[in-house]
């Protein structure tokens, strides 16, 4: 049960970086490293082309240092499905933590 958490946890911190810049994968990691999500490339990559394929996520490919690299952005569909995340989970932290 705990696991199903972090990886929704996971999803909606990808989605509330992605809403605040348009980051690259290795910059995606560290930041989520930073919050104690340490996931893999195994891990992130597939999540990002999910939730791209939902239509949550945009990219583009530009060339950084000479390397090809993906940046990833919110869509005004991520953005509204990371609003009603929120009150979501505003409404269950209200629910379940003691007064």
């Amino acid at each position: 049960m705990v696991q199903d958490f972090r990886n929704g946890a996971l999803r909606l911190r990808v989605l509330h970086l992605a809403a605040q810049d348009e980051l690259h994968g290795a910059v995606l990691t560290t930041h989520l490293a930073d919050a104690g999500h340490r996931v893999s490339p195994g891990t992130l990559y597939p999540l990002l082309h999910r939730l791209q394929e939902a239509g949550l996520l945009k990219s583009r490919t530009e060339v950084l240092d000479g390397r090809r690299v993906r940046r990833y952005r919110t869509t005004k569909k991520g953005r509204r499905a990371l609003a009603d995340c929120r009150a979501v989970l505003a409404d269950l932290v209200a629910d379940v933590t003691p007064e």
